[in-house]
């Protein structure tokens, strides 16, 4: 059943490519790749059907079939040296290398088929079965790394569809490989891989179509990255490390007698764990982007990569790790390290180590602003490698290193960081991982990264600055609050301090010293209370009278002229307020009107409800403020008209709080003319005054006509 599939599918893959050397003869033979692709697949056909001519009459023999894998294995690579000149011809590049790859191939095909024939024709035999198999492994490889070495330099190719012919040509020889890797382990070729040879090989020959159609030359767009070339390598390398562990397994169980088989198991553990631990060392890959970079690439960075990581790893805003211990880390990203330290000047002008990644700081930390090094830095924009500066220190113009720095075992690289041009910062790498040799590249990258990440260090440290600002600021308001309520009380308490020789006899200033007394004790009890109670605590309201607190504040602030005038009597008005709180910002609204106001003016108080809200009118004949210092001045804190004599914030506080409690204040105001302060209340309830004993319902609903006129 296994032999008529393979004749199958060795059938088709004889089809498929005369099929294809037959497109190729008559219309595409313009180019090189063209004609070694022609002469591939007719060395093709010609194997197929040896296989094909084997299956069905048992001849060629096994020698003629080999030659002609050969063959055709060297027919395929010379496709890919045929598209590999060009690219490396337009490089102008890697000479070397393609004739390494070059001798490399010719000398296995060469050896592999030479004593294939000298066996045939003679009967010597140099290469057993088992080293036959590891020469086709071998080709195997020297084909991928071929394609590896196309796609790498492919800018120099016309046509897009480039990446098929390496598609097919890849997926063919990496068969093979499998094939022959499975061959080796299992001392056979496996029937299952013999058998579908065929069909893989036949499936490839549209990719190889594609490729030979479309003939127009553009510039191909894509070139494998660093981490593509590495995991490659990586995996090239494993493949190689498999392949020697199978032999080595072979060998042990061949030779452990009755052990063979628990000394195979514990070998291939053994191997297989280390493979494992080379794979994830740090140290192991350091050196191999290294070696990629240095031999496989034009620069020794992906620069795009380079860019976004730093952008990833500036644009996260959280605090794990912290913005100095990830500046460090992206600059010794740079150099395959992962030790580093970061100093930051201070006010003082001195520079304060901020964090230490995988290093051991000395005592003493500090970098004295005064010190050479600083100097040093604020000339030119170098990076020190303290290696170099112990083996010539003449060539850093016999610099002084301070201790902080050179007391700490393992450091590498001395790094400025700028903010404009002035230093704002100094950062240590640690020494690498691999042996990296530094060169202008090196510099240019770390001088960028080193100004980007420093701007980071800038915006950080004056956000906290401008956060702690804020926080100052919050609590002198807050101080500000407090003064301004104390100095409230403390005038009151003064005009009866003042007032008490004339009056100690007269009963009724008695109580009304009894009042203003009491009224400031309380007054103080609740900034003590305040000064006590979190910010966060919840607005303490209840239902409050509000016209029973107006006309008390309106025979509070008669004793000053001109008196207050409430106007109506519209009834039991009920809010929710606070009612020592309410009582202060509105009777400092009122204060405020009669100190803008002559004597001979007038002051009026004036109630109204519509729609769920009371208004108050506060509306005065005095000076009168522009538009222009309402929308700017008024309700800012700390301006103030009254010169040293206010504090600024009365106006500021009473909006506060009437906002907090659903209400706002609305201001219209002419100079020469006066000004109506509108303080709005949600209302809770409403009984409205008997008409009997009180105004009509007009009067009610319209209230005085100059609060009609004065209401924004």
């Amino acid at each position: 059943m296994l032999n008529d599939f393979s004749l199958i599918s060795h059938s088709a893959a004889a089809i498929a490519y005369g099929l294809l050397a037959l497109l190729i003869a008559t219309r595409y033979l313009r180019r090189d790749t063209d004609r070694t692709l022609l002469l591939a697949s007719v060395v093709t056909v010609i194997w197929t059907g040896s296989l094909v001519a084997q299956s069905l009459w048992g001849q060629p023999g096994f020698f003629v079939r080999y030659l002609l894998e050969l063959l055709r294995d060297a027919a395929w690579i010379t496709v890919l040296f045929a598209l590999l000149q060009d690219s490396f011809r337009t490089a102008k590049l890697g000479g070397s290398l393609r004739r390494i790859l070059a001798i490399a191939t010719v000398t296995l095909v060469v050896l592999l088929s030479g004593s294939a024939v000298l066996e045939y024709a003679f009967g010597l035999t140099i290469l057993d079965g088992k080293t036959r198999v590891v020469g086709q492994i071998a080709v195997s490889l020297l084909g991928l790394s071929l394609v590896e070495q196309i796609w790498r330099n492919s800018l120099s190719f016309g046509r897009s569809s480039m990446k098929y012919i390496c598609i097919a040509v890849a997926t063919l020889f990496a068969f093979d490989f499998f094939m022959y890797a499975d061959a080796l382990l299992f001392g056979r070729v496996a029937e299952s891989f013999w058998s579908a040879r065929g069909l893989v090989n036949a499936a490839l020959v549209p990719l190889l179509a594609v490729n030979v159609i479309n003939t127009r030359k553009q510039p191909v767009d894509f070139q494998l990255s660093r981490s593509a070339v590495f995991h490659a390598g990586t995996l090239i390398l494993a493949g190689g490390y498999l392949l020697f562990l199978a032999l080595g397994g072979y060998y042990v169980k061949t030779l452990g007698g009755d052990w063979g088989e628990a000394l195979q198991v514990l070998f291939f553990t053994v191997a297989l764990v280390f493979l494992a631990t080379l794979l994830a060392s740090q140290r192991v890959r350091a050196r191999l982007m290294v070696f990629i970079g240095q031999n496989f690439f034009d620069y020794k960075y992906d620069y795009r990569e380079e860019w976004l990581k730093m952008t990833r790893e500036m644009a996260d805003l959280s605090d794990n790790p912290p913005l100095p211990e990830r500046v460090i880390r992206i600059l010794t990203g740079l150099v395959e390290s992962n030790a580093g330290a970061l100093w930051i000047r201070e006010d003082e002008g001195d520079f304060m180590l901020k964090t230490a990644v995988n290093m051991v700081t000395p005592k003493y930390t500090t970098i004295d602003g005064n010190s050479e090094l600083v100097r040093f830095f604020g000339e030119r924009e170098w990076i020190i490698d303290l290696h170099e500066y112990e083996s010539d220190p003449v060539s850093y113009h016999l610099l002084e290193i301070p201790d902080a720095i050179s007391k700490i075992p393992d450091g590498w690289l001395v790094i400025p960081l700028y903010l404009g041009n002035n230093l704002y910062g100094i950062a240590m790498i640690g020494n690498p991982y691999a042996r990296v040799e530094l060169n202008w590249e090196n510099f240019d990258l770390i001088k960028v990264v080193a100004r980007q990440t420093c701007n980071l260090l800038a915006q950080a440290d004056a956000q906290n600055r401008l956060s702690r600002a804020m926080q100052f600021e919050a609590v002198s308001k807050a101080s500000a609050f407090m003064v301004h309520d104390l100095k409230t009380v403390i005038a009151q308490l003064s005009l009866l301090v003042k007032n008490a020789p004339r009056h100690r006899e007269n009963p009724a200033f008695i109580d009304d010293m009894i009042n203003t007394t009491d009224h400031a004790v309380r007054k103080m009890s609740n900034l003590v209370e305040h000064i006590r109670r979190p910010a966060d605590e919840t607005l303490v309201t209840e239902v409050i009278e509000l016209t029973g607190v107006v006309e008390h504040l309106a025979e509070h602030y008669s004793r000053q002229r001109p008196v207050p005038q409430v106007i109506g009597n519209p009834g039991k008005i009920y809010i929710n307020a606070d009612r020592d709180q309410l009582s202060s910002v509105l009777g400092h609204l009122i204060q405020n009107a009669q100190d803008a106001t002559p004597p001979e003016g007038e002051i009026t108080l004036t109630l109204k409800t519509a729609r769920g809200n009371v208004v108050l009118f506060i509306q005065d004949t005095g000076y009168g403020m522009t538009e222009e210092f309402i929308q700017t001045q008024l309700f800012k804190p700390f301006e103030s008209t009254k010169g040293l004599t206010g504090m600024g914030i009365g106006a500021y506080q009473a909006r506060e709080y009437v906002r907090n409690v659903g209400g706002n204040i609305d201001v219209t105001s002419e100079p020469g003319v006066g000004s109506c302060f509108s303080i709005r209340f949600p209302l809770a309830r409403f009984e409205p005054q008997p008409t009997a004993a009180g105004p009509g319902p007009e009067e009610l609903i319209t209230g005085s006509t100059e609060a009609q006129q004065n209401v924004k």
